[in-house]
């Protein structure tokens, strides 16, 4: 009788489990919900922004809207580094805090082994028409918009298929015109701005 009961437990604990994965798989698999007030800002926008972010060097930008406490953000953050990896002589990259109440930059920096630029400065998610994490935004050299969306569709950043941020990224650099994604690519999955948290 104590072996059925353990091994009762052990089910239900194993369904539990199960359960809490399937559940956050479907909740990541749902579109984040348009803020009420959202103002879109369509490709080919000029996106005015600061020296500290644009260095004018005449390098494209990704922007990477991030928070640590955003499951997937923190999912996220490798694909992010690889691509840092990838293109950090032909690019510029620069992590954008969302709802950062908890952390410096500095403490993100060193806890994400970042050696990119981190800013907190949440008025360039509305600038580039961001309203959740992560997302990415590629930025021409001109200061234009050229990409704004998922790095994804998986948030393991699996399926090499969808690499969005990156194909955009290679598109850009190979002066190619805007590559059109389909609605997957651009449509916000993730933890909704401005908490960030689900």
């Amino acid at each position: 009788m104590k072996k059925v009961l353990v091994f009762g437990w052990l089910g239900v604990i194993l369904i539990g489990i199960a359960c809490l994965f399937w559940y956050n798989d479907y909740v990541y698999s749902l579109p984040t919900p348009v803020p009420a007030g959202y103002v879109k800002v369509k490709t080919g926008q000029h996106i005015k922004l600061s020296k500290a972010v644009m260095p004018g060097n005449g390098k494209p930008l990704l922007l990477h809207f991030f928070n640590p406490d955003c499951p997937c953000s923190r999912f996220n953050i490798k694909h992010f580094k690889s691509l840092v990896t990838a293109y950090c002589d032909r690019a510029n990259f620069v992590v954008v805090l969302m709802n950062n109440s908890k952390y410096t930059t500095t403490e993100v920096k060193e806890k994400f082994d970042l050696n990119v630029p981190v800013v907190d400065d949440a008025s360039l998610a509305t600038a580039c028409g961001v309203y959740s994490t992560p997302q990415a935004a590629v930025i021409d050299a001109r200061g234009n918009l050229y990409y704004r969306g998922n790095y994804n569709t998986t948030r393991y950043c699996t399926n090499t298929k969808t690499e969005f941020a990156r194909i955009a990224l290679t598109s850009l650099l190979n002066n190619q015109n805007p590559v059109r994604f389909d609605r997957l690519a651009v449509t916000a999955y993730g933890c909704s701005l401005p908490k960030c948290t689900r």
